[in-house]
């Protein structure tokens, strides 16, 4: 699929700042948590300090914690915050009223003056902090010092709670902040490619035959570009105008001295052999043939997008109503059934030709009745068009033996009939410059139809 510059851009910008917002996302989330582990870690820190501060060692050298604790989760069963005295790596001497019937796991004892923080499991699963201090509490009357470890202990719900809080937080602001400058880039790009779309609109309206030219104002990066189309643009219809200028000059040259010397072959046949006069009347007649022929070929211009598009009811009405003056004996129903939005993309004397070849040949094979209709078909990806035009009559119509035969110039049905066997000719090769196809059927009125698909 082939996406618009402007997607283009607006999908890598989108894709880059996505990633990036992500990457920094993380960034963030992960320096929250450490943040908050550290700050968890400063709190423990503290607790153990204040446990530290109330304890003594009794008369049987047991530890006995502080009476009053001034956080009040140490008071309450369950609260999620848990602290314990023990000597070495005995039981505990003393528990926060808080750790009743809660054993905090065992951890490695720090070495003397100095903290752990690790996390651990409870017995009901549920996961906690640990901090262990550990100093040699010296007592006077004894001989030895006893080592103490005080830990303090606190589940992870509130760290979570916290961590939860700031990624809802994170993600929703940088959510918001990623909507608004894709936003942001979305207008900068439409505004970055807005000489583009003037381009595009100065080439429909040349299309459209509402200018000849690119007349916009285009910043330097496109002038080359711009500049270069119209020089193309008139050095194209100049050249066309030549050419077809040099093509009426051609003709007008040949006709005259085919006259000139068909009449003198004439004025000799009324005194001489009249069978050599015949041969060279032939072969004049031939080579006026063979030049119609020839000029009207090389005068199709093809389709081409920077032409503006041609009436087909218009170019349609004008044709049949000449052919029924010349046919007016016949007194033919022509019926032209095409919408006035029909067009031909291409030159209007290649639609002309096309036109009045085939209705001349419908008005002089048929019986009373001719029909011609059009109708534009779009491709199946809907990214262009085609013109099909369809010249119906109830004549005798044309056999399947000589169908392939009719479209070689001077090849003809039936001699009886006046005419050089040059229209069906002319229009297959004008229908072959556009890529076009002409096809030969029988028609539902009973004689030929002419089908032009794919033109225009």
């Amino acid at each position: 699929m082939t996406y618009s510059l402007r997607t283009r851009g607006l999908l890598v910008a989108s894709v880059v700042l996505i990633a990036f917002l992500s990457a920094t996302g993380l960034v963030l989330d992960k320096a929250f948590r450490d943040s908050a582990k550290a700050a968890m870690r400063d709190r423990l820190q503290g607790f153990v300090y204040t446990l530290l501060a109330g304890s003594e060692l009794d008369a049987r050298g047991v530890m006995k914690g502080p009476e009053n604790l001034h956080e009040p989760r140490f008071n309450q069963t369950g609260s999620g915050l848990y602290a314990d005295i023990r000597r070495g790596n005995r039981k505990p001497d003393w528990r926060s009223p808080s750790a009743a019937g809660i054993e905090i796991p065992s951890t490695l004892t720090p070495q003397t003056g100095t903290a752990t923080f690790s996390s651990a499991v409870l017995e009901d699963g549920t996961p906690v902090y640990v901090l262990s201090f550990s100093v040699l509490w010296e007592e006077e009357g004894r001989r030895r010092p006893v080592r103490c470890v005080f830990r303090v202990a606190e589940t992870l719900d509130g760290f979570y709670a916290e961590v939860n809080q700031f990624r809802r937080s994170l993600w929703s602001w940088l959510g918001a902040a990623a909507l608004v400058l894709l936003l942001v880039q979305g207008a900068i790009l439409r505004w970055a490619f807005s000489p583009l779309r003037r381009v595009a609109a100065d080439l429909s309206a040349i299309e459209a035959g509402h200018a000849d030219k690119l007349v916009g104002q285009y910043p330097e990066e496109l002038r080359g570009l711009t500049d270069n189309l119209n020089a193309l643009l008139e050095n194209a219809q100049s050249h066309l105008a030549r050419y077809r200028d040099a093509l009426g000059d051609l003709a007008h040259s040949l006709k005259t001295p085919l006259a000139v010397l068909r009449g003198a072959i004439e004025k000799q046949n009324s005194d001489a052999d009249s069978e050599i006069g015949a041969v060279a009347q032939e072969q004049i007649d031939r080579m006026t043939r063979i030049i119609e022929y020839q000029l009207k070929r090389a005068a199709a211009s093809g389709r081409t997008h920077l032409t503006p598009p041609v009436s087909v009811a218009e170019k349609s009405r004008q044709v049949a109503a000449a052919l029924a003056k010349v046919y007016a004996e016949k007194q033919v129903d022509c019926r032209i059934m095409v919408e006035d939005d029909v067009v031909f993309h291409g030159d209007e004397g290649d639609l002309l030709e096309i036109l009045g070849n085939l209705l001349d040949n419908a008005f002089k094979w048929c019986r009373s009745r001719v029909e011609l209709s059009a109708r534009t078909v779009l491709e199946p990806l809907g990214t262009s068009s085609h013109l099909e035009l369809r010249v119906d009559d109830d004549g005798p119509g044309i056999a399947e033996d000589v169908a392939e035969r009719v479209t070689r110039r001077g090849e003809r049905t039936d001699t009886s009939v006046p005419g050089h066997g040059l229209g069906l000719a002319i229009v297959d090769s004008i229908v072959r410059t556009y890529l076009g196809q002409l096809v030969i059927e029988r028609s539902p009125l009973g004689g030929a139809a002419i089908l032009i698909r794919n033109v225009g």
